[in-house]
């Protein structure tokens, strides 16, 4: 079929219910053929039930874990203290918080999770290219995680059975009982997520208070110890709030909207299943930026402790739980650490990556293949090295996932808001030869705007320490803007593209 753009076509099969959501047409057969299975089909209107209070829950469940703890707590570790911590991560969160309501708007309307979404912008086909890149991201996220879900139950072990567990043999730089941790941790999840999403949910219901009440624990313990709140305030900024800060805030910035960048792209798996706009609208504002701004105040006044009791910033906090000799304290720590983990990581990266690693091939790849294909590559990306430090942790890491993700989201927020005005064919979107086949499946626009937007937001960035040097040296003043610059750049470039070389660009 010739290379088509959004046109005003009129789209039938589906029909518009009054509250705005659509589904297909009664007695329209659902989407067949290679690029349809159950898992990515449209979630008919009366399997949309979520609530504001569903939404909200999601996001406590989400945010309240270690690799949240461990964002603000290592912003104490390279310098700042607890206001210009808190400071960067509300901002962020608050920046982040636009483009996932804007991606997420698709989910309740039309029932139909990410990668189906983002046919509509880069091709039936095209769509793997930002499917894979974030379902990649969430293996490296998902790696993380089980690293420190395996680091709670080494040390809650170690507590049990003494020496003879935490002086094992060493192998590859951790004790062979680490890596044991490790993989014991990994099978878990994979055996929660095997049980389908319906276990997922309810096992956010209650986790999330559990591991809030987890972290006042902390709190109350590290203030003891330290005598007081007083000295948890009272550590002071090696930065000041001239230069130094500044220099360090803009990348601090990026990496914190970079963390939740995964999400603002693959919301839709979550909101096809929301009752309205409203509820996931309310839910998101109300569950994402003012539960990372509580969390990321306890966990930097909780370092801030550590650092005025031992003389140093303590950012992780296992190693922090594993120098208390109290052993049922000791215990409840680890144990809100591993519900914590569990939490975050099976809903954020086991959930959306097997979406994505079904939209590559939907007859042979189910949800739960989808599942264990992330949980076996989470292993290969070596996520020991990625959290061995927080400088890169942060400014790697996340730095480079915000700056490639913010790129997609400017393709996504331009197609959907701009150019189609939210109005989409559910049935084209499974369908070779409709209007988002544009040619053989691909749309170049979406590609051509996605590598010159990536190229631009982290090809000028330091990769260390994964590697030295950075891949385009003369790009290095955009790098600690990475996120802003993938995002606008896109957004624009693809914008443009369209409206040049495509006029019809009505909605459809």
């Amino acid at each position: 079929m010739t290379d088509t753009a959004p046109t005003a076509v009129p789209i039938s099969g589906q029909v518009t219910l009054p509250d705005g959501r659509v589904e297909l047409a009664p007695g329209t057969p659902p989407p067949s053929g290679p690029y349809a299975n159950a898992d990515l089909l449209p979630v008919p209107a009366s399997g949309r039930t979520w609530t504001t209070y569903n939404f909200s829950a999601l996001w406590v469940g989400m945010a309240h874990n270690t690799a949240s703890w461990t964002l603000a707590s290592g912003l104490i570790a390279v310098g700042m203290d607890w206001k210009q911590a808190v400071f960067t991560i509300a901002l962020a969160n608050l920046i982040v918080l636009v483009p996932m309501l804007l991606t997420g708007h698709a989910g309740p309307k039309y029932g139909i999770p990410f990668p189906v979404f983002a046919r509509a912008s880069f091709g039936v086909r095209g769509a793997n290219l930002p499917a894979v890149v974030r379902a990649l991201v969430a293996c490296g996220w998902f790696g993380i995680q089980t690293w420190i879900g395996g680091e709670a139950i080494y040390f809650l072990a170690g507590k049990l059975i003494g020496d003879g567990w935490r002086n094992a043999a060493h192998l590859g730089g951790h004790a062979w009982t680490m890596w044991l941790s490790f993989a014991l941790f990994w099978a878990l999840q994979v055996a929660i997520i095997h049980r389908g999403m319906e276990t997922v949910r309810r096992f956010e219901n209650w986790a999330a208070p559990f591991v809030l009440v987890g972290a006042f624990v902390m709190l109350w313990w590290m203030s003891s110890k330290a005598g007081g709140v007083g000295p948890l305030f009272d550590q002071p900024s090696r930065l000041g709030w001239g230069g130094d800060f500044w220099k360090l805030f803009w990348p601090s910035l990026m990496g914190m909207i970079g963390f939740w960048s995964t999400l603002s792209l693959n919301i839709p798996d979550f909101t096809r299943y929301g009752r309205s706009q409203r509820a996931q609208t309310w839910g998101q504002a109300l569950g994402l930026p003012t539960t990372m701004t509580l969390f990321a105040f306890l966990s930097v006044l909780v370092t801030s402790g550590s650092q005025a009791v031992y003389g140093r910033p303590v950012w992780d906090p296992v190693q922090l739980a594993a120098k208390t000799d109290n052993a049922a304290g000791l215990l409840y720590a680890l144990v809100t650490v591993l519900v914590a983990t569990l939490s975050v990581n099976i809903a954020a990266n086991l959930v959306s990556p097997a979406f994505d690693f079904s939209n590559v091939a939907p007859r042979k790849v189910s949800f739960r293949t989808g599942a264990l294909i992330t949980a076996v590559l989470a292993v290969l990306i070596f996520p020991w090295k990625l959290y061995s430090d927080p400088q890169g942790y942060i400014f790697t890491w996340l730095g480079l996932v915000g700056g490639l993700l913010g790129t997609v989201a400017g393709i996504l927020v331009a197609d959907y808001w701009l150019l189609r005005r939210t109005r989409l064919d559910l049935a084209d979107l499974y369908r070779a030869g409709g209007r988002y086949w544009y040619t053989g499946g691909w749309n170049w626009r979406a590609v051509v705007a996605f590598l010159a937007g990536g190229v631009l937001a982290v090809g000028g960035a330091s990769f260390k320490p994964l590697v030295d040097g950075r891949p385009i040296p003369a790009l290095a003043s955009l790098a600690d803007y990475g996120w802003a610059v993938g995002l606008g750049t896109s957004l624009v470039l693809y914008l443009g593209l369209t409206l040049v070389t495509s006029p019809r660009t009505a909605s459809g």
